[in-house]
C-alpha cells in the first residue's frame, strides 16, 4: 500500500530563514518545528524536504554547503527524536532554465519534478499526503497533485495568507499548527 507524506519545506516553515541560509552554525529549529516533525514520523507519515535553493546558481554557496545545514538540521531533529526520510532540492535561480529553453525548471517548486522522484523512492500516495510551506510555490503542487496544502504564517506566510485561502488551501500559525492539522485528517 502506498505511504502517506508530508512535503515540507524547509526554510521558514522548519528553521529560521536568514536569507540563503548555508551555515551550519546559524540553523534554527522554529518553536515545535521538532515535535511537529517527531508526532508525524510517529504516525508513520514519510516526512520529505523540498526546498528551493537558488543561492547555490547565485554563487552564494555550494551544494556541499546545502548539504552541511541539512545534516545539521538532521542533528536538531534527533535530539527531540524526529528526522526527514528523504531530502530534494532545487539549485536553480528562477530566471535560469534547466534544458536552456524559456521555460523554468520542473525541479524548481511549484514545478512537481522533485515531488515525483520522492513518490518513486518511497511509494507516496499524492491523495493522502500533504504539502507545507511558508510560501505559495510550497503548496500549489498539492493542488495539482491531489494532495492537501497547509500554508504557515512563519517565515514569509503572512505575505501569502489572503492569495492561499483564495486557493482553499487552510493557513495555520505554524509547523506544529500544521502537524496538528495533518493528524486530525
Amino acid at each position: 500500500m502506498s505511504k502517506r507524506a508530508a512535503f515540507l519545506d524547509r526554510d521558514g516553515t522548519i528553521v529560521d530563514d536568514p536569507g540563503y541560509l548555508h551555515e551550519p552554525d546559524r540553523v534554527k529549529l522554529l518553536p515545535g518545528a521538532g515535535e511537529a516533525i517527531r508526532r508525524l514520523n510517529e504516525r508513520g507519515f514519510v516526512v520529505v524536504v523540498v526546498s528551493n535553493q537558488s543561492g547555490i546558481a547565485r554563487g552564494y554557496y555550494s551544494a556541499d554547503d546545502y548539504h552541511a545545514v541539512q545534516r545539521r538540521l538532521a542533528e536538531l531533529l534527533a535530539a527531540q527524536g524526529a528526522r526527514i526520510d528523504g531530502d530534494y532540492f532545487c539549485p536553480h535561480w528562477p530566471d535560469v532554465t534547466g534544458a536552456g529553453g524559456g521555460e523554468p525548471c520542473d525541479c524548481r517548486k511549484p514545478g512537481l519534478k522533485l515531488f515525483r522522484e520522492a513518490q518513486a523512492a518511497f511509494d507516496i500516495d499524492f491523495a493522502r499526503s500533504w504539502w507545507v510551506g511558508d510560501r505559495l510555490s510550497d503548496v500549489q503542487p498539492a493542488l495539482r497533485l491531489g494532495g492537501q496544502g497547509i500554508l504557515v504564517a512563519t517565515g514569509e506566510g503572512n505575505l501569502h495568507q489572503g492569495q492561499a485561502r483564495a486557493l482553499d488551501v487552510t493557513v495555520v500559525a505554524d509547523l506544529a499548527a500544521a502537524a496538528d492539522e495533518i493528524l486530525r485528517s
